[in-house]
């Protein structure tokens, strides 16, 4: 198991057991129950980030005076299918269908779909279903449904919708039930709420609070607690809680230290170590501490920071094998780095850096590990890459790189 948020029912009774992340593998004590009772153990609700589906094996059977020890429940991240690309310069989104067991891309029908101004940022819910991007020029943010047989974009009713100045941003909560944007002149961060089965955003009354100076990206954590954003002029990152409603709230001591221009952030696959692009000085920041509490402090982890190209602009997190990998845009490069376990430390990769087309803007990987999708901004390009899983080493796919629109900004990837 790789995803978050998994729940099970026995019955129609969820179970208080918790299925988060890796650590969940092995054995787990599910409940207990009186001698001679019916179970019926099923999945409630599928893990997310990555997306995966799980079934359960043996969930069936009567207790009787001995513990019920055959009951398994396996999981299978679910392969990529379709990947999205903002371009910035011609106020589109290009899509492609990403072939599962090569990673090959093929053009959409109908695409590139219309965005607004200056899209800057686009980011996909947990199921596959919405699409949203962050259109920096116009102040808005356009809502697409995405037809799950062949990845159409649909225009939601009402989009785009507005937004505060400048949005530079976009994140989506792992419930798939919140949009939260930064707005780059403002200084700030604000939260929609998604509606069920059309997609459609509203603003959270009283959601807007500030961030720091320039806010560039923004990442929640794999539970949904928690959102942390980058403040490129102050140099800071802003952590922030997530209540039950949407409503945030700066954590104690926020916003902390991020170094020079922090331009990017990942997670890594726990959620306890948060990676930063520093588009200046041409690191890469780790910070521990997370989430945080007054049980450790907010640091940089040993090693941090670490040399990048030049111009890193993007970051990307494979959760399987363990990569980290950043888009160097003016090196046309991208740099790889190995996750050394669960302290989040990083060692660079022997075969780093991988050539790319001219100006890298946006790096991503696909669920499942295989493969990582590059968009060159100087050349109106995506490339698709195999990933090595034992050296982390990128290969680019047979034949020339596809198509975008003008400067492409940022890429999604959806199941």
């Amino acid at each position: 198991m790789l995803g978050y948020r998994l729940a099970l029912q026995n019955g129609s009774t969820p179970l208080n057991a918790s299925f988060n992340g890796p650590g969940a593998n092995g054995e787990v004590l599910f409940g207990t129950s009186t001698v001679n009772s019916n179970y019926h153990i099923t999945v409630l609700t599928q893990p997310t980030g990555p997306a995966q589906t799980c079934v359960v094996v043996n969930g069936d059977g009567v207790t009787g005076t001995t513990d019920v020890t055959n009951i398994a429940v396996t999981c299978t991240t679910n392969p990529a299918r379709f990947a999205y690309a903002t371009n910035r310069g011609s106020g589109d989104v290009s899509g492609y269908t990403i072939d599962a067991a090569s990673g090959a891309l093929t053009p959409i029908a109908g695409s590139p779909f219309a965005a607004g101004g200056s899209p800057a940022a686009i980011a996909v819910d947990p199921t596959g279903s919405f699409a949203y991007v962050a259109n920096q020029g116009s102040s808005t943010v356009s809502a697409y449904t995405i037809d799950r047989s062949t990845g159409i974009l649909v225009v939601v009713p009402g989009s785009p919708f507005g937004t505060p100045i400048d949005p530079t941003s976009v994140a989506i909560d792992p419930s798939g039930s919140l949009v939260f944007v930064t707005s780059g002149s403002g200084g700030t961060v604000s939260v929609y709420t998604i509606a069920a089965g059309s997609g459609a955003l509203t603003a959270l009354p009283g959601s807007l609070i500030a961030t720091g100076r320039s806010p560039s990206a923004a990442v929640v954590d794999p539970l949904g607690q928690f959102l942390y954003v980058a403040n490129k002029t102050d140099g800071t990152f802003a952590a922030l809680t997530i209540d039950p409603t949407g409503l945030l709230s700066a954590n104690a001591g926020s916003p902390f230290a991020a170094g020079a221009s922090p331009g990017a952030l990942a997670l890594d696959p726990t959620g306890r170590i948060l990676y930063i692009v520093n588009t200046t000085p041409n690191t890469l920041s780790a910070m521990g501490g997370l989430p945080i509490s007054s049980a450790a402090p907010v640091a940089p982890i040993s090693g941090s920071p670490y040399a990048t190209g030049t111009v890193p602009t993007s970051i990307a997190v494979e959760p399987v094998n363990g990569f980290v990998y950043v888009a160097n845009q003016i090196s046309d490069s991208v740099s790889g780095f190995k996750l050394n376990g669960s302290d989040g430390t990083l060692t660079a990769l022997a075969v780093s850096p991988f050539a790319t087309g001219l100006q890298p803007s946006a790096v991503a990987v696909d669920p499942t590990g295989k493969f990582a999708y590059v968009a060159n901004s100087g050349d109106g390009s995506i490339e698709a890459y195999t990933i090595d899983p034992v050296s982390g080493a990128l290969t680019a796919l047979p034949g020339a790189p596809l198509a975008t629109g003008t400067f492409p900004s940022a890429i999604a990837i959806s199941d």
